[in-house]
């Protein structure tokens, strides 16, 4: 399947490339979501009348989320949780603990965003946990998981 990217993709290429993926990719996942149109003579004629408009609101994105990243790698998180002598904890702070505590700080994050590569924190300790913002932007979110008394 021959498609356009309308915007930038991780591992697949840039705004405007013309590339080649497998059916169901392209269709279930590049196509829905508006990263991509099919390659056919007619899109392909609109899509380069629309590419500056395309490019422009890319970089607007780009910088929209530069923007977030220096704001989230100023943030230091702190989670208070039960925790065991040896400081393992009673349970585990995971994706949506991390997403509730940087929105009562006042950042907002995508769910999608935020990567645990190593699942759910089960330990006491500092942790630097990557946000991927854009496929050129990826932050740092430093979290200190603390036991409580």
């Amino acid at each position: 399947m021959n498609i356009i990217l309308l915007e930038k993709v991780a591992n697949l290429g840039n705004l405007g490339d013309k590339v080649s993926v497998k059916a169901g990719f392209g269709r279930n996942y590049l196509v829905p979501t508006g990263k991509a149109v099919l390659a056919t003579p007619d899109r392909i004629k609109e899509f380069e009348a629309r590419r500056a408009d395309l490019e422009k609101a890319a970089e607007e994105r780009l910088a929209a989320a530069q923007k977030q990243a220096d704001v989230v790698n100023a943030l230091s998180l702190s989670i208070t949780h039960q925790a065991g002598e040896e400081g393992k904890l009673f349970g585990s702070v995971g994706l949506t603990d991390i997403i509730k505590a940087s929105a009562e700080a006042g950042v907002e994050l995508n769910k999608s965003a935020v990567k645990l590569s190593d699942g759910a924190i089960r330990q006491v300790g500092e942790f630097e946990i990557p946000v991927h913002l854009h496929t050129d932007v990826i932050a740092t979110l430093k979290l200190a998981v603390v036991a409580e008394d």
